[in-house]
């Protein structure tokens, strides 16, 4: 109780800003009983849901995501003709036997205790209701289900490449996600979730001579004993029981060889880490001490991790977040180690406490996981930081997806991308993007305190992009509708250059284009041979206003969006002026960096000390 005390004082500032919009709430409690000889489970659950919409539902639909695993399903046929399909899928859900394919077979359901008619369609079952929830009413589901681990191929599975036993995510029936916008049934095909918020009491019954690991809070440790930190004899089963509350997901994981260790991070917060014992055991230890370095960085720049455990779990196909814990494959090296934790773990902010609906958003939680992990690993590994870009491997990804000619709009649904690169490039590279270029618009600092005001007023209440532009426009008072309209919703690009420097009555006259189709404000920095520097802000009119400037800068008049060309004067002697150099600190993703720079080379040019072919 005092774990959802504090959640509820958590929640409590945002209420007020967010009262409006309403969501629905879950309760699940589920037994489930594994036989690890034929990786089959049997599953007992029963969901109360709470119907907290204005809309009277006759029907719901559950998510069956095993039901992927098989020869022919929307995520087989989609892999096997996407023109560059997932190096871990291809056709490898096609050749699977009867006894690797994953399924949920539904034995019983009923609402209230009256049995229920339902179909199925691939992952998605359609339930019809005997009794409609009203709006403001609950009603209590119980289900009784077998199901099939699946050998693994996408985050979920038995036997992966490091030889984890099992990796238990997407393993039950969910119920579908309903909001403002209705039901969100999409069928799982390859990437995304959204689901409700609710409490998750699950008890997990297995061989002991396994370890799990999971989402939430182990309850009967002192029952457990020495098979939570390491295995016993077979022979005979133990069971697990976890609560874990105000999440919107359960994952866990169960393997014979587990190492388990357990580091207090700060009071109410430990952090648990799972391992193979045979895996590089010291790059699991130094991750430790780099995460424990880690944490207070990312408190005081993203905001409070708001729950009481976070599990490190080697599993899984790679690196995958889920509520308090991630599945990450181990056998990497330190760095390769350390960063893959960093990225999962701030999927704990962006998908596991905001959650947006990754299926149309998901630059707003892959991008902004990006952005910030990368901040957090360049405090960690760089000497130079903060006086570096720790974004620009997304802006070169970016450039060349566009470049190609394959990139698609931001607005595309996740599973609807033409192709996975183009998927990638935007969720990650251009999502992150999406941040960096804020700090350029609106100022670092604005920005910054925008994050956590983010964070404060939407956690727990699945935020969407005009919830955030909104914080972000209030705290820097710049409007920022042009800004998402171009970046996120078309494919128009950035590019300005340098045109003309001339000289005229002992003042400098510079004269700027914009030469691709997408505006934005710009810093030119003038530097003079003895080395002082200007930097001159040229706000776009359609922000009214502009950010904060630096003591040494200066504030020129707006530029319409609709004009190519901008001209102003200095009163500096040409022969005065060692290099003029448009975006100094390259916050924005301009596409050709060569016409960037005065005086003008014809094939390359040097920025911040790294030549730009």
């Amino acid at each position: 109780m005092k774990y959802l005390k504090a959640l509820l004082i958590l929640t409590l500032p945002f209420l007020s800003h967010a009262q409006d919009r309403w969501q629905q709430r879950v309760e699940y409690y589920m037994e489930i009983d594994m036989d690890v000889e034929a990786n089959q489970f049997a599953g007992d659950q029963t969901l109360k849901y709470f119907n907290n919409s204005p809309d009277t539902l006759d029907r719901v639909f559950f998510h069956l995501y095993y039901n992927a695993f098989q020869p022919g399903s929307m995520m087989d046929v989609r892999s096997r003709t996407l023109p560059d399909p997932d190096s871990r899928v291809k056709d490898r859900i096609y050749h699977l036997g009867e006894d690797e394919i994953g399924y949920h077979k539904i034995q019983s359901l009923k609402q209230d205790g009256k049995k229920l008619s339902y179909s199925i369609d691939g992952t998605v079952m359609i339930v019809d209701l005997k009794k409609p929830i009203l709006p403001g009413q609950s009603t209590t589901f119980s289900m009784q289900f077998e199901s099939q681990v699946p050998a693994q191929i996408r985050r979920t599975g038995r036997d992966n490449k490091e030889g984890v036993r099992f990796s238990m995510a997407q393993w039950f029936p969910k119920i579908a996600e309903y909001d403002r916008s209705g039901w969100h049934t999409h069928p799982y095909i390859a990437r995304e979730f959204f689901s409700p918020w609710g409490d998750y009491e699950v008890k997990i019954t297995i061989d002991s001579a396994y370890v799990v690991a999971a989402t939430g809070v182990l309850q009967n440790p002192q029952e457990i004993g020495k098979g939570y930190s390491e295995a016993t004899p077979s022979g005979e089963k133990l069971t697990y029981h976890y609560l874990a509350e105000n999440v919107h997901d359960f994952v866990w994981a169960a393997d014979e060889d587990y190492a388990h260790d357990v580091v207090q991070m700060r009071e109410g917060l430990e952090f648990h880490y799972f391992y193979q014992k045979d895996t590089l055991v010291e790059n699991w230890k130094d991750l430790q001490t780099y995460m424990k370095k880690a944490l207070p960085f990312i408190e005081e720049n993203f905001g409070e991790y708001a729950y009481p455990v976070y599990s490190v779990i080697q599993g899984g196909d790679g690196g995958m977040e889920y509520p308090m814990a991630t599945l990450i494959t181990g056998h990497r090296k330190l760095r390769s180690l350390v960063g893959v934790t960093i990225h999962e773990m701030m999927h704990s902010w962006y998908q596991m406490m905001l959650a947006t609906n990754e299926s149309y958003y998901a630059w707003m939680d892959e991008g902004f996981t990006t952005y910030s992990s990368n901040i957090v690993e360049d405090y960690l590994f760089n000497p130079h930081y903060p006086a570096t870009n720790p974004h620009a491997s997304n802006m070169r990804g970016y450039r060349k997806l566009v470049d190609s000619g394959k990139e698609e709009p931001l607005t595309t649904h996740s599973d609807m991308f033409s192709t996975n690169r183009a998927y990638l490039t935007a969720a990650y590279s251009k999502g992150a993007i999406t941040v960096r270029q804020l700090e350029g618009i609106v100022g670092v600092e604005n920005l910054r305190k925008g994050l956590l005001e983010y964070y404060k007023q939407w956690r727990f209440k699945h935020p969407d992009m005009i919830d955030f532009m909104r914080v972000i426009e209030k705290q820097s008072e710049i409007e920022l509708d042009w800004y998402f309209d171009f970046w996120v919703k078309t494919t128009k690009s950035i590019d300005y250059g340098i045109t003309q420097v001339y000289e005229s009555k002992g003042k400098t006259n510079i004269h700027l284009q914009r030469v691709g189709e997408m505006p934005m404000p710009i810093d030119v920095k003038v530097t003079k041979k003895d080395g002082t520097e200007t930097t001159y802000n040229i706000p776009l009119s359609l922000m009214r206003g502009a950010k904060p400037l630096a003591e040494e800068a200066e504030r020129l008049t707006n530029w319409p969006w609709v004009y190519p060309y901008y001209t102003f004067e200095i009163e500096v002697p040409l022969d005065d002026i060692k290099t003029i150099e448009i975006d100094p600190e390259q916050y924005n993703a301009d596409m050709d960096l060569k016409n960037n720079v005065y005086p003008f080379h014809s094939s390359s040019i040097e920025l911040n000390g790294v030549i730009q072919e």
